[in-house]
């Protein structure tokens, strides 16, 4: 068995009904395979849904969990992202607490270095948005954690469409 675990990304094309994101996450759970993430959402065509899922496995692994997943009805497509150019982005928010004066200017800082968005301002504290990949976002929220004790992270699953160039997400 090959040891190479490595992260994997999957963009499924599923009917848009009840059942059908409880049953792909079934599998994952039934299967003991981890989901890091899962972010899902109708498509142009409202019957249609897309998720974008990411876990991270051996080539062995992930060969069974997209023949598992195609064997679903209610898959109607399967997209093994892991080697292809893509496009990813997830969204991140991050929300400090207790901001001296001198907090909010860093902050403003970090937000102008890392394209994020102040999207909420209050006495004490400040609401950033970010919208950019997964390791950027790990490391914002790295950077964060050692400069602030006070800090509410909340982030999205990964939302990924196959690049039109030669572009890497």
């Amino acid at each position: 068995m090959d040891n190479n675990l490595k992260k994997r990304w999957i963009s499924l094309y599923v009917e848009n009904q009840v059942g059908v994101l409880s049953k792909i996450s079934g599998l994952f759970s039934g299967k003991s395979y981890n989901l890091d993430s899962l972010t899902v959402g109708t498509t142009e065509d409202p019957t249609i849904s897309r998720m974008t899922i990411a876990t991270v496995s051996d080539d062995e692994t992930f060969e069974q969990i997209k023949k598992q997943l195609n064997r679903l009805v209610e898959v109607i497509k399967v997209i093994d992202f892991t080697d292809i150019f893509v496009r990813m982005k997830e969204i991140l928010y991050i929300k400090v607490r207790k901001c001296t004066q001198e907090d909010k200017v860093e902050l403003f800082q970090i937000a102008e270095t890392f394209k994020a968005r102040v999207i909420d301002y209050g006495k004490d504290s400040l609401l950033l948005e970010f919208v950019q990949t997964a390791a950027k976002n790990d490391a914002v929220i790295k950077l964060m954690k050692e400069e602030f004790k006070n800090i509410e992270v909340v982030r999205g699953g990964s939302v990924g469409i196959e690049s039109i160039s030669m572009m890497e997400r």
